[in-house]
């Protein structure tokens, strides 16, 4: 067995979390010598009668080669930790997920998301101040990440879709098992769109001690995380503790003392969170006022090398012709050339006095893919 397949064979043994798989990677020396180790090394990592027992049973009887084709058949993709598309953000959290489950696609640009959560019963105020917040995160080009749960997490994965924007869910069942059932459609619009996650084999059902985990990696893949409303029991005030003890940033929604909706978000206030009034907040906390131009810098394909050089020091904020030469090192005749050139195909934009900017917008006439 090599060690993918070693990763996903202990993914589908119960029992075998996280933490227990590190524990034996550590003592083994890499998942397929741990698959294939003995009783004293499993023992000597620290597993327990009965999850040895597991695991004894599922190299009996797992069929692994059925498991994958089921996988591959369900158009879904399994991310390692090793691979160059896990998501960078998670790895600094703990315990770091050793496979995801995917069903769409992660991109450079998913680095800049923030979560959105709160309860699954919003009152009118928390649905429009959710409608709100995740169309300008969708719209700055910020990626909207929560859960795929009733109320709150819905609003914003569709809130983000309807503005163009990519959204991340994850989920605390398997892949095949969306949960819950009535969101099916909006499951797969947001795969379309960006993608589904879970950390948990694909026929797992929903079950209720899945979904604490679950909160970690909705933190974990987000800069920042926004509880709009919540009980003070509820789980997105879990997601926001993990969010906390992941170094994240956490901004909660004020709310009316009255309302029992507003209860959590504003006891995260009285604990130190950020009040949240508008997502201005947010960009200015994180340093993101430029995701969207950066996005754009990262996704041109500079067809010269004068346009190579000089990309890295256009942005959003409009520079100076001089500014952009003394950086870029090019002479001036070469520098007003590519400018216009770039200024043709849409690349850039002069705004007076001449001064550039990026441009917002990926002209027709030219591809930016």
């Amino acid at each position: 067995m090599d060690e993918r397949h070693a990763y996903i064979a202990f993914n589908l043994t119960p029992g075998i979390g996280p933490q227990r798989l590190q524990a034996l990677i550590k003592h083994c020396g890499s998942a397929a010598a741990a698959w294939s180790a003995s009783l004293d090394d499993w023992r000597a990592a620290g597993l327990d009668r009965r999850t040895i027992q597991a695991l004894q049973h599922a190299q009996q009887h797992l069929d692994l080669e059925t498991e994958l084709r089921t996988i591959a058949e369900q158009g879904i993709t399994v991310v390692m930790q090793s691979d160059p598309e896990f998501p960078t953000m998670l790895q600094t959290i703990d315990p770091v997920p050793p496979l995801l489950y995917m069903r769409g696609s992660l991109i450079e640009t998913d680095r800049w998301a923030v979560a959105i959560v709160g309860t699954r019963n919003p009152t009118p105020y928390g649905r429009e101040v959710t409608y709100k917040f995740a169309g300008e995160l969708a719209r700055a080009g910020l990626t909207v990440v929560s859960g795929l749960a009733l109320g709150i997490d819905a609003m914003a994965h569709r809130t983000a879709l309807e503005n163009n924007g990519r959204t991340l869910a994850v989920l605390g069942s398997g892949l095949q098992q969306i949960y819950p059932a009535q969101h099916r459609q909006l499951a797969n619009d947001v795969s379309q769109q960006g993608a589904l996650l879970s950390e948990y084999a694909p026929t797992t059902e929903p079950l209720s001690g899945n979904f604490p985990a679950r909160n970690r990696l909705i933190s974990g893949l987000s800069l920042a995380t926004i509880v709009v409303e919540a009980g003070e029991r509820s789980g997105a005030l879990i997601t926001a503790r993990f969010a906390l003890d992941q170094g994240r940033d956490v901004f909660a929604v004020p709310g009316s003392i009255l309302s029992h909706s507003s209860d959590g978000p504003n006891q995260l206030i009285v604990d130190g969170a950020t009040p949240l009034r508008s997502i201005d907040q947010v960009l200015e906390q994180l340093n993101l006022h430029q995701a969207q131009a950066q996005q754009t810098v990262s996704s041109i394909v500079p067809e010269t090398p004068a346009e190579a050089l000089l990309l890295p020091y256009l942005s959003g904020q409009p520079t100076h012709i001089d500014d952009l030469g003394r950086a870029c090192g090019l002479a001036a005749h070469d520098l007003s050339a590519t400018l216009g050139l770039m200024e043709l195909k849409g690349m850039v934009r002069h705004v007076g006095g001449m001064h550039y900017v990026l441009a917002r917008e990926k002209p027709a006439s030219y591809d930016l893919s």
